[in-house]
C-alpha cells in the first residue's frame, strides 16, 4: 500500500533504504548519519507516546514520563484513532 502524499521514488528510496538495515546498530549508524539527535528522539519519543496510549496511560502520565508536549501526544492520539494503523503495526510486532 502506497499513501499518495507520500508517493514519491526519493521517499521510496529511504524506505528501501531502511529496510535493508539488520540490527540496530546498523539503524544506529544510519540514522545518526540521516537525522539530528533531536530528530531522532523525536521520533521515538512519538512510538513512545503511541505505545502508552495504547496502554491507557493519561496525557499526564506520558508527559511526566516522555517530555511530550499535549499538542505531541493529540497528534499520535488523532493518528491512533483516524490514522493508518501503523503505529499499531510497529508495535503489535515489537511485542511479539
Amino acid at each position: 500500500m502506497q499513501l499518495k502524499k507520500l508517493n514519491d521514488k526519493a521517499i521510496d528510496q529511504l524506505f528501501e533504504a531502511v529496510l535493508t538495515l539488520k540490527t540496530v546498530e546498523e539503524c544506529y549508524i544510519f540514522f545518526d548519519d540521516l537525522c539530528t539527535v533531536n530528530e531522532i528522539q523525536s521520533l521515538s519519543q512519538r512510538l513512545e507516546v503511541a505505545r502508552m496510549l495504547g496502554k491507557g496511560s493519561t496525557y499526564s502520565q506520558i508527559e511526566a514520563e516522555t517530555g511530550a508536549s499535549t499538542a505531541t501526544i493529540s497528534r499520535v492520539k488523532r493518528c491512533l484513532n483516524y490514522g493508518n494503523d501503523g503505529y499499531k503495526m510497529a508495535l503489535e510486532r515489537l511485542e511479539r
